[in-house]
């Protein structure tokens, strides 16, 4: 499965509901978002199809997303059936780690392969600042679990914001000289205009290189041994590893080889581009799956180029981050 730019299309983010157990300031707003209704939201059994028939189209990893994908039920039977399908993709899945504890060994056990975890601070009462809700020791507990299930490698994804959390920076790299995790600060990017945090809230991954250097030798990583956007880096002596994802300062558009199929059936190209393809209809109205996979193609021929931020013609996502499945 190719796009019109000559990509090949191998990796699919799966978001499986739009509902979070947290409020985080940069996602949502204070009073929460209108959800989707039980009958929007593609059923278990849909989302496996999509899946096989990606697969059959040469999908070979697929990152199960939300919202919070821990708080839809079925969860892990889900990605046990995913695991099992002929093709054997690579299942991961990205959480914000509240559910973790209490999932960890079962999700190993279903074939999940690895975990994200998006964690912006270490410090409690920051996260209770940041994410309108306790919760991280939970969420400190969910990362030892997941490690103990064989959940590796674990990677943690940071957002930096100056004069917020941007002083903890040296903190989250330090984790990767006793433990072996991937530490990965990301760019903020501008999704929505009406929330707490906007574009020049970010730090950008120029400043955040700089002051890991003050933590001593930082040893570049060749992308041969590295698969994924960010740009790896070791400590001297380190367990772990340091990533540094340039999104906006520094896109990776040329190398995207992913598709996004939202909640709700619709499949983006980009996490930036308005333009939507609908699975639904296909998926409900008795049509088979050659009908699907066609959808698919069209879908990843729809892919543009390249995401526009910073361009006179950017226009905010018509979807919140939550919605979209990051």
């Amino acid at each position: 499965m190719q796009d019109q730019f000559g990509r090949t299309i191998e990796y699919l983010r799966l978001s499986v509901t739009d509902r979070c157990n947290l409020r985080c300031r940069y996602c949502m707003p204070e009073a929460g978002v209108a959800e989707l209704s039980h009958a929007d939201i593609l059923r278990y059994e849909e989302l496996l199809r999509v899946v096989a028939a990606a697969c059959r189209l040469g999908i070979r990893k697929v990152r199960v997303t939300g919202g919070e994908p821990l708080v839809r039920r079925g969860i892990v039977k889900f990605i046990a059936q995913l695991a099992a399908l002929p093709e054997k993709p690579e299942i991961t899945l990205t959480t914000n780690g509240l559910l973790l504890a209490e999932h960890a060994e079962a999700l190993k056990t279903a074939g999940l392969s690895r975990v994200n975890v998006s964690l912006d601070t270490l410090r409690p009462q920051r996260f209770e600042e940041l994410t309108r809700r306790a919760g991280l020791e939970q969420v400190l507990a969910g990362i030892a679990a997941a490690e103990k299930a064989g959940l590796l490698p674990i990677k943690l994804n940071v957002i930096p914001f100056a004069d917020f959390n941007d002083d903890e920076i040296l903190d989250f790299a330090r984790l990767t000289l006793e433990h072996p995790w991937d530490i990965r600060f990301i760019e903020f990017m501008p999704i929505s205009s009406d929330l707490d945090y906007a574009s020049r809230d970010g730090l950008p991954m120029g400043q955040v290189e700089a002051r890991l250097q003050t933590l001593g030798n930082l040893e570049a990583i060749s992308r041969q041994e590295n698969s994924g956007p960010a740009i790896m880096y070791r400590l001297s002596g380190a367990k772990g590893r340091i990533g540094l994802i340039p999104s906006v300062s520094g896109h990776f558009c040329g190398e995207c080889n992913r598709l996004r199929l939202m909640a709700d059936g619709r499949v983006r190209g980009c996490l930036f581009d308005n333009q939507e393809t609908d699975l639904k209809q296909v998926l409900r109205d008795g049509s088979d799956d050659h009908a699907l996979e066609q959808v698919l193609l069209t879908a990843a021929c729809a892919k543009p180029e390249k995401h526009l931020i910073n361009d006179k013609d950017f226009a905010t996502p018509s979807r919140r981050m939550h919605g979209i499945g990051g």
